[in-house]
């Protein structure tokens, strides 16, 4: 589904692209029931690269099939985005750490680089949000990138990599959260610059952390309204 040199994108590599984002960002809200005929109507296309792109988008654990029910987006709950959380802050903290022995200088400057463009974003959005494209446009995907640990590649850049996108983004809307997540990066990359492997870990461990912090406050917020419009 990713651009790769040389190989041309099908109608379905680009539908499954929009609709991807078009879930990350909440345009297609968790827990909603997909209609095909819908997508097909709204993307302007066939009901064969439709299926196809379905069929990814249920692969990367976005969209999820039960019987007599149909399609619907994936929803997580509590629990389970909590359990999600405390995992990438043990494993994308280790991640961190690897980075700090093993990204290239080059790999360094063009992260630097990628978190200027970032800034930029969040500027245009007035700071109320922080969407990073996926793969190599991901922060969080360039550092386990950068640990050159196929393990750890494999756990954190495919599983469920789309699904903590998704969360990542609808949790750090209006709030203060994109500016000092931004921050918190930048502070995590001079880390990796100075190769001190340590801290680099400690900084990311404490940025998930702060991360799942931010959610389960948002979520207890959600539960308690709940509460007061059944009392």
């Amino acid at each position: 589904m990713s651009d790769i040199p040389g190989v041309p994108r099908t109608l379905a590599d680009k539908v499954c692209e929009q609709i991807i984002k078009a879930i990350v960002i909440g345009d297609i809200p968790p827990g909603q029931k997909i209609s095909e005929p819908e997508l097909a109507r709204i993307y302007g296309i066939s009901r064969g690269p439709l299926r196809e792109a379905m069929r990814r988008l249920e692969g990367l654990r976005l969209i999820e099939r039960k019987p007599h029910v149909g399609a619907r987006v994936i929803k997580l709950s509590a629990k389970e985005l909590v359990e999600i959380y405390r995992v990438r802050e043990a494993l994308e903290g280790m991640a961190c750490r690897m980075a700090a022995e093993f990204m290239t200088d080059a790999e360094i400057a063009n992260l630097r680089v990628l978190l200027d463009e970032h800034e930029l974003s969040i500027e245009e959005l007035e700071g109320r949000s922080y969407f990073q494209k996926e793969g190599d446009l991901d922060f969080h995907y360039r550092i386990v990138q950068g640990s050159k640990n196929a393990t750890l590649l494999e756990l954190l850049g495919s599983d469920l990599y789309h699904v903590v996108r998704m969360y990542r983004y609808q949790f750090s809307v209006s709030s203060s959260r994109p500016i000092r997540a931004l921050k918190e990066h930048r502070q995590i990359v001079d880390a990796i610059e100075a190769r001190d492997p340590e801290l680099a870990e400690m900084l990311m461990r404490r940025h998930i952390s702060a991360a799942r912090k931010n959610i389960e406050e948002k979520l207890n917020i959600a539960i308690d309204l709940k509460g007061e419009k059944h009392g």
